[in-house]
């Protein structure tokens, strides 16, 4: 497969053709996501060693997407929890 071919295989073929348009650090985030969620902002720095701006702007970019959901955190109501959106 090409670089520019999409892949079909996903359970949803739009939420792949949203993601190509998104930045590297925001598909990063959302493959981080897909493999450990729900996860607090710290929680996808340390996963993806992104520094913590570059994971605010993924995130913020995966929500205007609205590809992600947050709720916050019930151990810390300072934080907010980030998981997909089904």
């Amino acid at each position: 497969m090409s670089a520019t071919e999409s892949d079909t295989h996903g359970d949803d073929p739009g939420t792949d053709v949203s993601l190509d348009d998104l930045p590297p650090s925001a598909k990063l985030v959302y493959k981080v996501l897909e493999y450990e969620e729900p996860l607090t902002q710290e929680g996808i720095a340390a996963e993806s060693r992104l520094c913590p701006r570059t994971v605010r702007y993924a995130l913020g970019k995966l929500e205007d997407q609205e590809l992600v959901a947050s709720r916050v955190c019930l151990e810390d109501a300072r934080q907010s929890t980030y998981r997909i959106r089904e």
